[in-house]
């Protein structure tokens, strides 16, 4: 008997692993990971809030950077988590696609919020006159606005696609969260309408923002090489190093998983891909801001200082 989606209750999530000593182990990594992103990225939030020094468009955006961090591996790892520590490798078919919405919007936010990074530094460096009202507080309220509007659009329309597909059995999801692809692997529907909204969507917010990255490095490298003063090209391409670090890390994760050609262990690579994408980058990057940079060094140093204080 052919079932509709309303009829099913629950999928079974495979995990990172089908052996349970493995498991333990990777739980126990996973753990420490998720513990180690949280702190770093909650301190880079707290430092830059209570800093009045950063309060600038480069940290504003920084520290919605680390939210979405957050909110990234929070929506993936955390069911993970929880299902090896029950052994209960299920998650239920409105769980599955509210999962499938943060993941979407957060990972997507990921990509807008570096090109939006990408920009100040580029009209911080090439236009450095006009950096205030460019970069003005509304500017920015509305560039973090615009960001929100177009990545819960895009996670929306994906999950509204996916919610009315038909599954004929309750199966297994060969993922550790509910991933797009693996889910449409399940369905009994024709699927062509979302392949296509993914190919396309899917594209459209990795491929624009990063293209919009390149344009402005390159922008910021030409200006760089104009500058006559000593050192004042080294001092200004130091403040993109720390973005650049972490452009390099999402986008060749990203590449790497997504357009590398298929082979007979795709389901692992797309796995382990997508592990880096959630849990190891959001993880690097408080460390690549905090130790690349010196006011982000100092403002953290700030801030545990007033917290032994407070503390004692």
């Amino acid at each position: 008997v052919m079932e509709n989606q309303s009829s099913i209750s629950e999928f079974f999530l495979r995990g990172i692993s089908e052996s349970p000593e493995q498991q333990q182990l990777f739980y126990g990594i996973f753990l420490c990971m998720y513990l180690v992103t949280l702190t770093g990225n909650v301190l880079i939030i707290l430092a830059i809030g209570s800093d009045p020094h950063l309060h600038m468009p480069m940290y504003f955006f920084l520290a919605n950077l680390s939210f979405v961090d957050i909110g990234l591996t929070s929506s993936t790892v955390t069911k993970m988590l929880v299902n090896v520590q029950t052994q209960q490798h299920t998650i239920s078919y409105a769980g599955c696609l509210t999962q499938m919405y943060f993941f979407l919007m957060f990972g997507d936010l990921d990509s807008f919020f570096l090109a939006v990074m990408a920009y100040d530094r580029y009209v911080a460096i090439c236009h450095p006159l006009h950096y205030s009202i460019v970069m003005s507080p509304r500017v920015c309220a509305m560039l973090l606005a615009l960001c929100w509007v177009l990545t819960h659009t895009v996670a929306l329309t994906h999950t509204l696609l996916m919610a009315r597909l038909s599954f004929c059995f309750v199966g297994e999801i060969t993922h550790f969260f509910c991933d797009i692809t693996p889910v449409l692997r399940l369905s009994c529907s024709d699927t062509h309408i979302n392949e296509l909204m993914l190919f396309a969507l899917g594209g459209t917010v990795l491929i624009i923002p990063f293209i919009c990255i390149v344009i402005s490095y390159i922008h910021i490298v030409s200006a760089i090489l104009r500058v006559r003063t000593p050192g004042g090209g080294g001092k200004a391409f130091s403040t993109c190093s720390s973005h650049l670090c972490v452009v390099c890390v999402f986008y060749g994760t990203l590449f790497s998983a997504y357009l590398c050609p298929p082979s007979l262990a795709s389901e692992k690579k797309d796995i382990v891909a997508a592990a880096v994408y959630t849990v190891v980058t959001p993880m690097l990057n408080p460390f690549i801001y905090s130790l690349r940079n010196k006011d982000m060094k100092g403002a953290i140093k700030r801030l545990l200082s007033r917290r032994k204080i407070f503390s004692s």
